[in-house]
């Protein structure tokens, strides 16, 4: 879990990031800056006249009975506004040509780090980065500039109007612009720390969310509830420490751009006794609403947004080559795989030794020789020269972390998937020729309508005899649940049946396949402990079967011959005493299992989870009950790590 602070200190501030970019923005040549300054100033010059147009308008014309005059003040004031239009579209141009050569070194510099590490996902993130760096920039420029241009134009016209305006206007103008520089620092660390804290919080959710189902199997709900609560806790500080800063901001606003207007109201008699004129008055009074107002709105959102985007922008992209370096130094100390399990040079042979010494003359009923898949040709091979054989009559549970490529390897067995190197066997034929040869229950099941025995017939070529039927139903534990649908015929409406109905419905049909081989894919993850034991010792007890299990319960994994640990390039394969010795995942699997007391009827002797709710399902099979009475979904409360599962 991440431990982020209510607070952390911003290590590049804004402005300080802007300085540390401005000598390369520099080089991109004076004629750019010049010509920006030059579009700036034509938008200063509309900025001037439409307060001064506005006030000879007024004076000279309107209230002295010459509208003539007024018209061509006013006429004059709609050409200035054309005017700026037009440099204001000439502005973003030069803006750009200020900010894309920065943009290019960013991500020259992004390319050289991507090629050195040889990482494709974190070159694409912090060119996604170089993107955002360059909207904020622009973003920076652009409100700063304006504000700079359109304060000068205002107070110049200010001053021609009646340099008493000044008095009135300038004070409380620097005082709203004084209060909002001394928030930057503070905003920026606040705006700096709630990112942090909600960047942490949804790479939290994003790892418990596809796993919440391993953290209830493993009873970790409660220490999982409360390093997330921890993190939850964090943002709210830090949105709570940001929204009063932003009080602040929202104060700023209202003395420099909000508070002239009201002392200039207040002030104008004072103002009309001591020569300042009606249409002086009306002209400041526009200047202020018009220009210095917007003005300031736009650089105090502006520059509090863009700025402190861009300060967390420059900083990962200066940090991140040390950050990868330190998320994957604790990769490199895991312990050594079994003795037992032999390996290629490479590290990801995956072969249990003993079972090759005593393979039998027939052939393995699965075998994987060298196996490599990925989900793209730039993707990170979530399989990479994998070699397993498992004998005939086999019992194998794949266990490891949530997304590790269980399912993956499912698939690759069942045919689903094709590997892009290596072969995968099943009795000694390709696995496409060995259709019949293997079953697979995924981990959501699929049950039709029709009737119950239409459904479990479902491999069967021909009708299925009712004694058959019975029997698979009750080894696999679905009598109760079948005299409670009304035997056999009875007709059956999926919609109607729980996720673990349907499981155990799904699990009867493979029962009574004809193929040797089943791989169950998580096909009791919606089933209590007992009734998932009672599943698995009928399918390893079936005459002829081999059985593969991906498990989500450590104590399937007890109940195996053999155990394959996912991890990698540390994949590995051993016996469960063996794996507790030699491989430090299956011991933290096995260490954040609970062992809770078993009841005596509990014949092959394996670990319990203790309660019988699954999260994500509306009810559950109940353990030590009938299999059609149903409980709703609730908590596994014992509190086990949930670490790497």
């Amino acid at each position: 879990m991440t431990d982020v602070p209510e607070e952390r200190a911003v290590r590049v501030s804004w402005w300080t990031a802007l300085a540390a970019r401005w000598p390369a923005v520099l080089r991109t040549g004076w004629p750019v800056l010049a010509r920006l300054a030059g579009w700036s100033l034509l938008e200063a010059g509309q900025t001037f006249l439409l307060g001064y147009a506005l006030a000879r308008a007024l004076d000279g014309g309107f209230l002295a009975g010459d509208t003539r005059a007024g018209l061509l003040w006013l006429g004059a004031a709609g050409l200035a506004v054309v005017a700026g239009a037009y440099g204001t579209g000439r502005v973003y141009g030069a803006v750009a040509a200020l900010v894309e050569p920065v943009r290019d070194r960013l991500v020259r510099g992004v390319v050289a780090r991507g090629i050195r590490e040889g990482d494709a996902g974190a070159l694409s993130g912090l060119t996604q980065q170089v993107e955002l760096a360059r909207d904020a920039l622009a973003g920076v420029v652009l409100v700063s500039r304006s504000f700079l241009f359109t304060s000068v134009g205002a107070l110049i016209g200010l001053c021609s109007l009646d340099p008493l305006l000044l008095a009135v206007v300038v004070p409380p103008l620097l005082a709203g612009t004084a209060l909002f520089a001394a928030t930057l620092r503070p905003l920026a660390r606040r705006q700096e720390a709630f990112l942090a804290a909600d960047e942490a919080l949804a790479e939290e959710l994003g790892t418990v969310c596809p796993g919440l189902r391993d953290v209830t199997a493993a009873g970790a709900e409660a220490r999982v509830a409360e390093a997330t609560g921890e993190l939850i806790g964090a943002e709210r500080r830090a949105a709570y420490a940001l929204a009063r800063w932003g009080v602040t901001r929202v104060a700023a606003l209202a003395v420099g751009g909000q508070l002239p207007v009201v002392l200039l109201l207040v002030a104008a008699p004072w103002l009309l006794g001591h020569g300042v004129t009606p249409g002086a008055l009306v002209g400041a009074l526009a200047y202020v609403t018009q220009s210095l107002l917007p003005a300031l709105q736009n650089l105090v959102h502006g520059l509090g947004t863009s700025g402190s985007r861009l300060t967390v922008i420059l900083r990962r992209l200066t940090a991140q080559a040390p950050a990868q370096a330190q998320i994957q130094a604790p990769a490199q100390a895991q312990a050594p795989a079994p003795a037992s399990v032999a390996r290629r040079p490479s590290g990801r042979h995956a072969e249990d030794a003993a079972g090759r010494a005593r393979r039998p003359a027939q052939p393995p009923a699965l075998s994987l020789t060298d196996v490599t898949f990925s989900y793209g040709p730039t993707s990170t091979p979530v399989l990479d020269g994998l070699h397993l054989d498992l004998p005939a009559g086999g019992h194998l549970a794949v266990v490891g972390p949530s997304g590790i490529g269980k399912s993956t390897l499912a698939a690759l067995v069942a045919g689903l998937l094709r590997p892009d190197r290596g072969s995968v066997r099943v009795f000694g034929r390709p696995v496409e020729q060995a259709a019949g040869a293997r079953v697979l229950v995924p981990q959501e099941a699929y049950v039709h309508s029709g009737t119950l025995a239409e459904n479990l017939a479902l491999y069967r070529e021909g009708p299925v005899p009712e004694a058959e039927l019975l029997a698979a139903a009750e080894a696999v534990g679905l009598t109760p649940l079948l005299r409670t649908l009304g035997g056999p015929g009875a007709p059956v409406d999926p919609a109607a049946l729980s996720a673990g109905e349907r499981q155990l419905i799904a699990l009867a049909r493979a029962y009574l396949s004809p193929a040797p081989l089943a791989l169950l894919d998580e096909a009791t993850c919606h089933l209590d402990p007992a009734a998932e034991a009672r599943a698995e010792r009928a399918f390893a007890r079936r005459p002829g079967g081999t059985l593969v299990v991906v498990a989500h319960r450590i104590s399937s994994a007890r109940r195996a011959d053999r155990i394959l640990v996912m991890d990698g390039a540390r994949t590995v394969c051993g016996g469960h005493e063996e794996l507790l010795r030699a491989c430090a995942l299956y011991r933290e699997l096995v260490g954040g299992w609970s062992d809770p007391a078993l009841s005596p009827g509990y014949a092959d002797g394996v670990d319990a989870v203790a309660g019988t709710g699954l999260a994500g399902d509306r009810g559950h099979v109940v353990a030590d009950r009938a299999v059609g009475q149903m409980q709703t979904a609730g908590d596994l409360g014992d509190g086990g790590s949930a670490r790497r599962e």
